[in-house]
Protein backbone atom coordinates (compact mmCIF):
# COMPACT_ATOMS: atom_id res chain seq x y z
CA UNK A 1 0.00 0.00 0.00
CA UNK A 2 1.29 3.44 -0.83
CA UNK A 3 0.74 6.06 1.87
CA UNK A 4 -2.90 7.05 2.29
CA UNK A 5 -5.61 5.68 0.02
CA UNK A 6 -7.44 8.11 -0.24
CA UNK A 7 -6.75 25.60 -3.53
CA UNK A 8 -5.67 28.51 -4.87
CA UNK A 9 -3.52 30.68 -7.15
CA UNK A 10 -0.05 29.54 -8.12
CA UNK A 11 2.61 30.63 -5.64
CA UNK A 12 4.21 33.95 -6.29
CA UNK A 13 7.93 33.80 -6.79
CA UNK A 14 9.78 37.07 -6.96
CA UNK A 15 11.29 37.50 -10.45
CA UNK A 16 15.03 37.53 -10.67
CA UNK A 17 17.81 35.86 -12.56
CA UNK A 18 17.83 32.68 -14.55
CA UNK A 19 20.02 29.66 -14.62
CA UNK A 20 20.59 26.54 -16.60
CA UNK A 21 19.43 23.39 -14.89
CA UNK A 22 22.24 21.00 -14.23
CA UNK A 23 22.59 17.34 -13.54
CA UNK A 24 23.26 16.24 -10.00
CA UNK A 25 26.92 15.58 -9.32
CA UNK A 26 29.35 15.37 -6.44
CA UNK A 27 29.97 18.32 -4.15
CA UNK A 28 32.07 21.27 -5.21
CA UNK A 29 30.99 22.34 -8.70
CA UNK A 30 28.18 24.32 -10.20
CA UNK A 31 26.80 27.63 -11.27
CA UNK A 32 25.96 29.74 -8.26
CA UNK A 33 22.50 31.22 -7.95
CA UNK A 34 21.69 34.08 -5.62
CA UNK A 35 18.60 32.32 -4.32
CA UNK A 36 16.75 33.23 -1.17
CA UNK A 37 13.69 31.26 -0.14
CA UNK A 38 11.81 32.70 2.80
CA UNK A 39 9.45 30.48 4.75
CA UNK A 40 7.41 31.37 7.79
CA UNK A 41 4.51 28.92 8.19
CA UNK A 42 3.78 27.75 11.74
CA UNK A 43 2.55 24.19 11.51
CA UNK A 44 -0.63 25.04 13.38
CA UNK A 45 -1.70 27.36 10.59
CA UNK A 46 -0.47 25.46 7.55
CA UNK A 47 -3.02 25.97 4.77
CA UNK A 48 -3.83 23.61 1.95
CA UNK A 49 -4.37 26.60 -0.31
CA UNK A 50 -3.32 30.19 -0.70
CA UNK A 51 -0.07 31.82 -1.75
CA UNK A 52 3.06 29.75 -1.51
CA UNK A 53 5.12 30.06 1.64
CA UNK A 54 8.19 30.27 -0.55
CA UNK A 55 9.54 33.41 -2.18
CA UNK A 56 12.49 33.47 -4.55
CA UNK A 57 14.89 36.25 -5.44
CA UNK A 58 17.56 35.22 -7.90
CA UNK A 59 20.43 37.42 -8.87
CA UNK A 60 21.61 37.76 -12.45
CA UNK A 61 25.02 36.74 -13.58
CA UNK A 62 26.50 35.86 -10.19
CA UNK A 63 28.84 32.91 -10.14
CA UNK A 64 30.81 30.96 -7.60
CA UNK A 65 34.10 29.16 -7.80
CA UNK A 66 33.70 25.64 -9.09
CA UNK A 67 35.76 24.43 -6.16
CA UNK A 68 33.72 26.24 -3.50
CA UNK A 69 33.81 24.30 -0.24
CA UNK A 70 30.72 23.78 1.91
CA UNK A 71 30.45 26.00 4.97
CA UNK A 72 30.88 24.72 8.52
CA UNK A 73 27.13 24.13 8.98
CA UNK A 74 26.98 22.02 5.84
CA UNK A 75 30.12 20.14 6.81
CA UNK A 76 28.56 19.32 10.18
CA UNK A 77 25.35 18.22 8.44
CA UNK A 78 27.29 15.93 6.11
CA UNK A 79 29.18 14.39 9.01
CA UNK A 80 25.93 13.67 10.81
CA UNK A 81 24.30 12.23 7.70
CA UNK A 82 27.23 9.87 7.17
CA UNK A 83 26.75 8.41 10.64
CA UNK A 84 22.96 8.43 10.64
CA UNK A 85 22.39 6.91 7.21
CA UNK A 86 23.84 3.64 8.53
CA UNK A 87 21.14 3.46 11.21
CA UNK A 88 20.17 -0.21 11.42
CA UNK A 89 16.50 0.73 11.10
CA UNK A 90 17.14 1.88 7.53
CA UNK A 91 18.71 -1.39 6.46
CA UNK A 92 21.51 -1.76 3.94
CA UNK A 93 19.79 -0.45 0.79
CA UNK A 94 19.67 3.30 1.28
CA UNK A 95 20.01 6.02 -1.34
CA UNK A 96 20.28 9.69 -0.46
CA UNK A 97 21.14 13.08 -1.94
CA UNK A 98 21.23 16.61 -0.54
CA UNK A 99 21.53 19.62 -2.85
CA UNK A 100 22.17 23.24 -1.94
CA UNK A 101 19.58 25.38 -3.73
CA UNK A 102 21.79 28.47 -3.67
CA UNK A 103 25.23 27.23 -4.65
CA UNK A 104 24.03 24.61 -7.13
CA UNK A 105 26.21 22.03 -5.38
CA UNK A 106 25.55 18.46 -4.35
CA UNK A 107 26.42 18.60 -0.66
CA UNK A 108 25.99 14.91 0.11
CA UNK A 109 25.53 11.82 -2.00
CA UNK A 110 25.09 8.33 -0.61
CA UNK A 111 24.52 5.98 -3.55
CA UNK A 112 22.31 8.70 -5.03
CA UNK A 113 22.49 7.20 -8.53
CA UNK A 114 21.21 3.83 -7.34
CA UNK A 115 17.68 3.19 -8.60
CA UNK A 116 15.38 1.96 -5.84
CA UNK A 117 11.65 1.41 -5.52
CA UNK A 118 10.39 4.96 -4.76
CA UNK A 119 6.78 4.22 -3.77
CA UNK A 120 4.62 7.37 -3.85
CA UNK A 121 7.54 9.64 -4.66
CA UNK A 122 6.57 8.71 -8.23
CA UNK A 123 3.72 11.20 -7.82
CA UNK A 124 6.28 14.02 -8.05
CA UNK A 125 6.99 13.00 -11.65
CA UNK A 126 3.30 12.52 -12.42
CA UNK A 127 2.40 15.96 -11.08
CA UNK A 128 5.23 17.67 -12.93
CA UNK A 129 4.19 16.16 -16.26
CA UNK A 130 0.46 16.81 -15.77
CA UNK A 131 0.98 20.48 -14.93
CA UNK A 132 3.40 20.94 -17.82
CA UNK A 133 1.26 19.26 -20.48
CA UNK A 134 -2.21 20.38 -19.36
CA UNK A 135 -1.39 23.58 -17.50
CA UNK A 136 -2.29 24.43 -13.88
CA UNK A 137 -5.58 26.10 -14.93
CA UNK A 138 -6.86 23.09 -16.88
CA UNK A 139 -10.34 21.89 -15.87
CA UNK A 140 -12.01 18.54 -16.48
CA UNK A 141 -15.54 18.50 -17.91
CA UNK A 142 -18.33 16.04 -17.08
CA UNK A 143 -21.31 16.26 -19.44
CA UNK A 144 -24.91 15.09 -19.73
CA UNK A 145 -26.37 14.55 -23.21
CA UNK A 146 -29.76 13.33 -24.41
CA UNK A 147 -30.74 11.11 -27.28
CA UNK A 148 -33.37 8.48 -28.03
CA UNK A 149 -34.96 8.63 -24.60
CA UNK A 150 -31.65 8.29 -22.75
CA UNK A 151 -29.64 10.70 -20.65
CA UNK A 152 -25.97 9.80 -20.85
CA UNK A 153 -23.49 10.91 -18.22
CA UNK A 154 -20.16 11.39 -20.01
CA UNK A 155 -16.99 11.09 -17.95
CA UNK A 156 -14.18 13.57 -18.55
CA UNK A 157 -11.49 12.31 -16.19
CA UNK A 158 -12.56 14.39 -13.17
CA UNK A 159 -11.43 12.38 -10.14
CA UNK A 160 -12.81 15.10 -7.82
CA UNK A 161 -16.44 14.91 -9.00
CA UNK A 162 -18.91 14.92 -6.07
CA UNK A 163 -22.51 14.00 -5.42
CA UNK A 164 -23.24 17.71 -5.14
CA UNK A 165 -21.87 18.19 -8.67
CA UNK A 166 -24.07 15.39 -9.98
CA UNK A 167 -27.05 16.93 -8.18
CA UNK A 168 -26.51 20.16 -10.13
CA UNK A 169 -26.28 18.22 -13.40
CA UNK A 170 -29.43 16.25 -12.52
CA UNK A 171 -31.39 19.41 -11.71
CA UNK A 172 -30.43 21.01 -15.03
CA UNK A 173 -31.33 17.80 -16.87
CA UNK A 174 -34.68 17.51 -15.04
CA UNK A 175 -35.55 21.10 -15.89
CA UNK A 176 -34.78 20.42 -19.53
CA UNK A 177 -36.84 17.25 -19.62
CA UNK A 178 -39.84 18.98 -18.09
CA UNK A 179 -39.52 21.82 -20.59
CA UNK A 180 -39.64 19.20 -23.34
CA UNK A 181 -42.70 17.50 -21.79
CA UNK A 182 -40.78 14.38 -20.71
CA UNK A 183 -41.20 12.74 -17.32
CA UNK A 184 -39.35 9.44 -17.82
CA UNK A 185 -35.87 8.65 -19.13
CA UNK A 186 -33.26 5.93 -19.26
CA UNK A 187 -29.77 6.59 -17.85
CA UNK A 188 -26.44 5.47 -19.29
CA UNK A 189 -22.80 6.25 -18.56
CA UNK A 190 -20.07 6.87 -21.12
CA UNK A 191 -16.54 6.34 -19.80
CA UNK A 192 -15.00 5.65 -23.22
CA UNK A 193 -12.43 8.42 -22.75
CA UNK A 194 -10.23 5.75 -21.13
CA UNK A 195 -9.82 2.17 -22.34
CA UNK A 196 -10.94 -0.76 -20.21
CA UNK A 197 -8.95 -0.79 -16.94
CA UNK A 198 -5.88 -3.01 -16.67
CA UNK A 199 -3.27 -3.75 -14.03
CA UNK A 200 0.03 -1.91 -14.38
CA UNK A 201 3.27 -3.83 -14.45
CA UNK A 202 4.17 -4.43 -10.82
CA UNK A 203 0.61 -4.11 -9.47
CA UNK A 204 -0.80 -6.79 -7.23
CA UNK A 205 -4.32 -7.98 -7.95
CA UNK A 206 -5.35 -7.25 -4.37
CA UNK A 207 -4.74 -3.51 -4.88
CA UNK A 208 -8.33 -3.29 -6.19
CA UNK A 209 -10.31 -1.47 -4.97
CA UNK A 210 -8.84 -0.34 -1.62
CA UNK A 211 -5.37 0.88 -2.59
CA UNK A 212 -6.55 2.03 -6.01
CA UNK A 213 -9.76 1.62 -8.00
CA UNK A 214 -9.78 0.39 -11.60
CA UNK A 215 -8.95 3.55 -13.54
CA UNK A 216 -12.03 4.89 -15.33
CA UNK A 217 -12.99 8.31 -16.68
CA UNK A 218 -16.02 8.65 -14.41
CA UNK A 219 -16.17 8.47 -10.61
CA UNK A 220 -18.06 10.23 -7.82
CA UNK A 221 -16.88 11.12 -4.31
CA UNK A 222 -13.71 9.10 -4.86
CA UNK A 223 -15.64 5.88 -4.28
CA UNK A 224 -13.35 2.87 -4.12
CA UNK A 225 -15.45 0.39 -6.05
CA UNK A 226 -14.81 -1.95 -8.96
CA UNK A 227 -16.94 -0.04 -11.45
CA UNK A 228 -16.78 3.66 -10.58
CA UNK A 229 -18.63 4.63 -13.77
CA UNK A 230 -21.80 2.62 -13.12
CA UNK A 231 -21.61 3.73 -9.50
CA UNK A 232 -21.57 7.39 -10.59
CA UNK A 233 -24.44 6.70 -12.98
CA UNK A 234 -26.50 5.25 -10.16
CA UNK A 235 -25.86 8.32 -7.99
CA UNK A 236 -26.88 10.52 -10.93
CA UNK A 237 -30.04 8.47 -11.45
CA UNK A 238 -30.90 8.89 -7.79
CA UNK A 239 -30.54 12.64 -8.11
CA UNK A 240 -32.84 12.62 -11.14
CA UNK A 241 -35.44 10.74 -9.13
CA UNK A 242 -35.10 13.30 -6.35
CA UNK A 243 -35.93 15.94 -8.97
CA UNK A 244 -39.14 14.22 -9.99
CA UNK A 245 -37.86 12.32 -13.04
CA UNK A 246 -38.75 8.64 -13.46
CA UNK A 247 -35.68 6.58 -14.32
CA UNK A 248 -36.63 3.55 -16.40
CA UNK A 249 -34.60 0.36 -15.92
CA UNK A 250 -31.03 -0.04 -14.69
CA UNK A 251 -28.12 2.26 -15.45
CA UNK A 252 -26.20 0.91 -18.45
CA UNK A 253 -22.92 1.64 -20.18
CA UNK A 254 -23.10 3.26 -23.63
CA UNK A 255 -21.25 5.64 -25.92
CA UNK A 256 -22.81 9.04 -26.49
CA UNK A 257 -23.90 9.54 -30.09
CA UNK A 258 -22.71 12.40 -32.31
CA UNK A 259 -26.24 13.76 -32.57
CA UNK A 260 -27.06 13.61 -28.86
CA UNK A 261 -28.21 16.96 -27.50
CA UNK A 262 -26.03 18.64 -24.82
CA UNK A 263 -28.08 19.08 -21.64
CA UNK A 264 -25.67 20.12 -18.87
CA UNK A 265 -22.01 20.14 -17.97
CA UNK A 266 -19.81 20.50 -14.91
CA UNK A 267 -16.26 21.84 -14.94
CA UNK A 268 -13.87 20.81 -12.18
CA UNK A 269 -11.69 23.07 -10.08
CA UNK A 270 -8.30 23.82 -11.69
CA UNK A 271 -5.78 21.03 -12.10
CA UNK A 272 -3.54 22.78 -9.59
CA UNK A 273 -6.11 22.01 -6.87
CA UNK A 274 -6.16 18.33 -7.77
CA UNK A 275 -2.36 18.21 -7.68
CA UNK A 276 -2.28 19.72 -4.20
CA UNK A 277 -4.80 17.19 -2.93
CA UNK A 278 -2.99 14.31 -4.61
CA UNK A 279 0.31 15.21 -2.96
CA UNK A 280 -1.02 16.18 0.49
CA UNK A 281 -2.98 12.94 0.84
CA UNK A 282 -0.92 10.79 -1.55
CA UNK A 283 -4.11 9.94 -3.45
CA UNK A 284 -3.38 7.02 -5.77
CA UNK A 285 -6.62 7.38 -7.74
CA UNK A 286 -6.03 11.02 -8.62
CA UNK A 287 -2.48 10.14 -9.68
CA UNK A 288 -3.57 7.39 -12.07
CA UNK A 289 -6.33 9.54 -13.56
CA UNK A 290 -3.91 12.43 -14.11
CA UNK A 291 -1.46 10.08 -15.81
CA UNK A 292 -4.12 9.18 -18.39
CA UNK A 293 -5.29 12.75 -18.89
CA UNK A 294 -1.67 13.82 -19.37
CA UNK A 295 -1.27 11.16 -22.03
CA UNK A 296 -4.39 12.38 -23.84
CA UNK A 297 -3.18 15.97 -23.57
CA UNK A 298 0.00 15.00 -25.37
CA UNK A 299 -1.82 13.01 -28.05
CA UNK A 300 -0.97 9.59 -26.61
CA UNK A 301 -3.28 6.70 -25.63
CA UNK A 302 -4.81 6.97 -22.16
CA UNK A 303 -2.87 3.97 -20.85
CA UNK A 304 -0.08 3.35 -18.36
CA UNK A 305 2.34 3.11 -21.25
CA UNK A 306 1.10 6.27 -22.94
CA UNK A 307 1.20 8.25 -19.73
CA UNK A 308 4.64 7.16 -18.55
CA UNK A 309 6.07 7.83 -22.01
CA UNK A 310 4.87 11.43 -21.75
CA UNK A 311 6.29 11.76 -18.23
CA UNK A 312 9.69 10.67 -19.47
CA UNK A 313 9.59 13.12 -22.36
CA UNK A 314 8.55 16.02 -20.15
CA UNK A 315 11.22 15.35 -17.55
CA UNK A 316 14.06 14.84 -20.00
CA UNK A 317 13.23 17.16 -22.90
CA UNK A 318 11.44 19.98 -21.12
CA UNK A 319 13.43 20.09 -17.89
CA UNK A 320 16.69 18.28 -18.57
CA UNK A 321 16.20 15.79 -15.74
CA UNK A 322 18.42 12.73 -16.01
CA UNK A 323 16.51 9.51 -16.66
CA UNK A 324 19.45 7.17 -16.17
CA UNK A 325 18.11 4.03 -14.45
CA UNK A 326 14.64 5.62 -14.36
CA UNK A 327 11.83 3.05 -14.61
CA UNK A 328 8.21 4.14 -14.19
CA UNK A 329 5.18 1.94 -14.85
CA UNK A 330 2.31 3.81 -13.23
CA UNK A 331 1.37 7.26 -11.97
CA UNK A 332 0.96 6.53 -8.26
CA UNK A 333 4.07 4.58 -7.32
CA UNK A 334 2.11 1.45 -6.36
CA UNK A 335 4.05 -0.53 -8.93
CA UNK A 336 6.73 -2.71 -7.42
CA UNK A 337 8.58 -2.47 -10.72
CA UNK A 338 9.13 1.30 -10.45
CA UNK A 339 12.76 2.33 -9.93
CA UNK A 340 13.99 5.93 -9.55
CA UNK A 341 17.33 7.17 -8.16
CA UNK A 342 17.24 9.65 -5.29
CA UNK A 343 19.35 11.94 -7.47
CA UNK A 344 16.56 12.09 -10.07
CA UNK A 345 13.89 12.87 -7.48
CA UNK A 346 16.10 15.65 -6.15
CA UNK A 347 16.41 17.09 -9.65
CA UNK A 348 12.63 17.13 -10.03
CA UNK A 349 12.24 18.92 -6.70
CA UNK A 350 14.99 21.38 -7.54
CA UNK A 351 12.83 22.67 -10.38
CA UNK A 352 10.55 24.11 -7.70
CA UNK A 353 13.28 26.54 -6.61
CA UNK A 354 13.48 28.14 -10.06
CA UNK A 355 11.34 31.22 -10.61
CA UNK A 356 10.79 30.43 -14.29
CA UNK A 357 8.85 27.27 -13.34
CA UNK A 358 6.77 28.85 -10.56
CA UNK A 359 3.66 29.50 -12.62
CA UNK A 360 3.53 25.94 -13.93
CA UNK A 361 4.82 23.89 -11.01
CA UNK A 362 3.83 26.02 -8.03
CA UNK A 363 1.09 23.65 -6.91
CA UNK A 364 3.67 20.87 -6.49
CA UNK A 365 5.48 23.07 -4.00
CA UNK A 366 2.28 24.01 -2.22
CA UNK A 367 1.09 20.40 -2.23
CA UNK A 368 4.11 18.94 -0.45
CA UNK A 369 3.08 17.78 3.02
CA UNK A 370 4.63 19.77 5.87
CA UNK A 371 6.13 18.00 8.86
CA UNK A 372 3.47 17.87 11.56
CA UNK A 373 0.65 19.04 9.25
CA UNK A 374 -2.58 17.34 10.26
CA UNK A 375 -4.48 15.88 7.33
CA UNK A 376 -1.35 15.22 5.29
CA UNK A 377 0.88 12.17 5.11
CA UNK A 378 3.37 13.92 7.41
CA UNK A 379 0.70 14.58 10.04
CA UNK A 380 0.77 13.43 13.66
CA UNK A 381 -1.94 10.90 12.91
CA UNK A 382 0.70 9.04 10.90
CA UNK A 383 3.34 9.25 13.62
CA UNK A 384 5.66 11.52 11.64
CA UNK A 385 8.24 13.86 13.16
CA UNK A 386 7.16 12.93 16.67
CA UNK A 387 10.27 11.37 18.23
CA UNK A 388 13.01 13.03 20.25
CA UNK A 389 15.30 13.53 17.26
CA UNK A 390 12.89 14.80 14.61
CA UNK A 391 10.33 16.69 16.67
CA UNK A 392 12.45 19.82 16.34
CA UNK A 393 11.72 19.88 12.58
CA UNK A 394 7.94 20.14 12.88
CA UNK A 395 6.76 22.84 10.47
CA UNK A 396 10.16 23.05 8.81
CA UNK A 397 10.19 20.22 6.26
CA UNK A 398 8.17 20.12 3.03
CA UNK A 399 8.35 16.62 1.60
CA UNK A 400 6.59 13.86 -0.32
CA UNK A 401 6.27 10.60 1.49
CA UNK A 402 6.38 7.14 -0.02
CA UNK A 403 5.38 3.86 1.62
CA UNK A 404 5.15 0.35 0.21
CA UNK A 405 5.95 -2.96 1.80
CA UNK A 406 9.74 -3.01 1.59
CA UNK A 407 10.15 0.60 0.48
CA UNK A 408 9.98 3.94 2.30
CA UNK A 409 10.97 7.30 0.79
CA UNK A 410 11.00 10.95 1.78
CA UNK A 411 11.95 13.70 -0.68
CA UNK A 412 11.56 17.43 -0.27
CA UNK A 413 12.97 20.76 0.83
CA UNK A 414 14.00 22.33 4.12
CA UNK A 415 15.95 25.34 5.26
CA UNK A 416 19.38 24.40 6.64
CA UNK A 417 21.02 25.71 9.77
CA UNK A 418 22.90 28.20 7.60
CA UNK A 419 19.57 29.67 6.47
CA UNK A 420 19.93 28.31 2.93
CA UNK A 421 17.46 25.99 1.28
CA UNK A 422 18.35 22.35 0.74
CA UNK A 423 16.73 19.81 -1.55
CA UNK A 424 16.90 16.22 -0.34
CA UNK A 425 15.77 12.73 -1.27
CA UNK A 426 16.07 9.59 0.82
CA UNK A 427 14.91 6.10 -0.22
CA UNK A 428 15.31 2.78 1.55
CA UNK A 429 14.40 -0.66 0.26
CA UNK A 430 14.31 -3.96 2.07
CA UNK A 431 14.66 -2.96 5.71
CA UNK A 432 13.27 -5.54 8.11
CA UNK A 433 12.59 -2.99 10.85
CA UNK A 434 9.05 -1.98 11.75
CA UNK A 435 7.69 0.61 9.27
CA UNK A 436 7.18 3.22 12.00
CA UNK A 437 10.77 2.78 13.13
CA UNK A 438 12.00 3.22 9.57
CA UNK A 439 9.95 6.39 9.20
CA UNK A 440 11.38 7.75 12.46
CA UNK A 441 14.88 7.18 11.12
CA UNK A 442 13.94 8.80 7.80
CA UNK A 443 12.43 11.82 9.59
CA UNK A 444 15.67 12.05 11.51
CA UNK A 445 17.62 12.39 8.28
CA UNK A 446 15.37 15.29 7.22
CA UNK A 447 15.84 16.91 10.64
CA UNK A 448 19.58 16.52 10.13
CA UNK A 449 19.39 18.37 6.81
CA UNK A 450 17.38 21.08 8.54
CA UNK A 451 20.10 21.26 11.18
CA UNK A 452 17.78 21.27 14.18
CA UNK A 453 19.01 17.79 15.08
CA UNK A 454 22.64 18.77 15.33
Amino acid sequence: MSDMNAESPAPSLVPGGRRRHRRVRQSGGGVRRALVLALAVPVASVALSGPSAFAVDKGIGTTAKDTAEPGPDDQHMVTNLESRVVDQRLGSQVSGVVLDAESDATLWDHDGATALMPASNVKLATATAALTVLGPDHRFTTKVVYGDGTLTLVGGGDRTLTTADLAELAKAAADGLRAAGLASVKVAVDDSLFPEPTLADGWNTDYYPDSVAPVRALVVDGHGVQDTSLDAGQVFAGQLTANGVTVAGDVTRATAGPHDVPVARHRSAPLSDAVRTMLKKSDNDIAETLLRMTALGAGRPATFEGGTEVVRQVLSRRYGVSLTRFEMYDGSGLSRADRIPAATLAQILELLTEERHARTLGSVLDGLPVSGEAGSTLGPEWGRFDDVNSRCAVGKVHAKTGTLTGAIALSGLTQGKDGKWKVFSFIENGSTAAPNDIKDAMDGLAATVNGCWA
